[in-house]
């Protein structure tokens, strides 16, 4: 196949890699030239500096969008007009604005779209939904998610401000730039009745967006869900704290590994990582997953339903912040 790859920052050299690694097919570039990372690796790969001409002339089977968040959709809607499948960067898009007529596109010419929220290939987080669907801890009473990191250290080779995290016309702001924890917890509960949310600019970084987020999820089964970001925290923290009428589990991303606790027989169990896991294993994993979804012509576990709605969550999440009140949530896509 030939892969064709929009915006070449931190995300999309990781794709190049990794498709490399296993042999993906061939591949082309679409830069802007305004990228801040080293290109020595890119000599001698096609480089295009317009969609039009790299679409026309190389006829991409593929094309990994991974530029700012903002300019998605000014990929991905011509691409898949062109007929490419899709692997979509989280979050979709900072807008509703040319969703529909994204997903209408996918519907009618059939395609692939796998959307980048790598977390649901995580071998701890996917342990925790066999656990929850097993009743392990019971029915879950609350979940909490807390997520923070220091901007300025993400990208150190660049000033922070100028990045595509911190400018809200890119599509910047902790919410929608850390919005795994949307799609992962629609994963593991099932869906969204309401969103609740308060928002700060209270971390000295000077930025234009939001740099902290506090969100309250009521999901449909009545369980209470919190996510708390941050673009502040030093040393960083990712971690998922569930409570059942029987037990709890903690999940920490650092290491990866599932702690549960059964209240019936008052033990703790743990699902520890192999020792060769790390980071960029998630990436692989949705790689390989997105070439098997192509050739063997299934679905995606990342779909752009499940992107629409995170995104959905996100934007329900900042409504509620500006007008300060509870909002009711339901996906288009149901």
């Amino acid at each position: 196949m030939k892969i064709l790859i929009a915006g070449l920052g931190s995300i999309g050299l990781r794709h190049l890699r990794n498709f490399q690694d296993i042999n993906a097919g061939e591949f082309v570039l679409l830069r802007s030239g305004r990228g801040t990372l080293p290109d020595a690796e890119l000599v001698g790969l096609p480089t295009e500096r317009h969609l039009e001409d790299a679409l026309e002339r190389h006829q991409p089977d593929i094309v990994i969008v991974s530029n700012p968040t903002a300019l998605h959709l000014d990929i991905a809607i011509p691409a898949a007009a062109a007929g490419c499948h899709l692997l979509l960067e989280k979050p979709i898009s900072h807008t509703m604005d040319g969703v529909a007529a994204l997903a209408e596109i996918v519907l009618k010419k059939n395609l692939k779209v796998l959307v980048g929220f790598q977390f649901r290939f995580h071998p701890g987080l996917r342990h925790i939904k066999a656990l929850l669907e097993s009743e392990a801890i019971g029915p879950v009473v609350s979940i909490h998610v807390h997520w923070g990191e220091y901007l300025p250290a993400w990208h150190p080779w660049e000033d922070y401000r100028v990045g595509y995290a911190a400018r809200g016309d890119l599509g910047g702001g902790v919410l929608l730039t850390l919005c795994h924890p949307f799609d992962y917890l629609r994963w593991l509960m099932g869906e969204v009745a309401s969103v609740s949310a308060m928002t700060a600019q209270q971390g000295g970084l000077g930025l234009e967006v939001e740099d902290t987020a506090n969100t309250l999820l009521r999901f449909e089964s009545g369980a209470l869900g919190i996510v708390h970001l941050d673009y502040i925290q030093r040393p960083p923290t990712h971690t998922l704290h569930i409570t059942g009428e029987r037990g709890r589990m903690l999940w920490d991303n650092a290491d990866g590994d599932v702690h549960w606790y059964q209240s019936d027989t008052e033990t703790w169990e743990i699902l520890k990582m192999p020792s060769d896991f790390e980071r960029n294993t998630l990436f692989v994993e949705e790689a390989k997953h997105f070439i098997d979804c192509i050739e063997s012509d299934t679905a995606p576990c990342v779909n752009l339903q499940d992107g629409i709605a995170a995104l959905e969550l996100v934007l329900a999440a900042k409504a509620s912040a500006s007008q300060q009140r509870e909002v009711p949530f339901r996906s288009s896509e149901r």
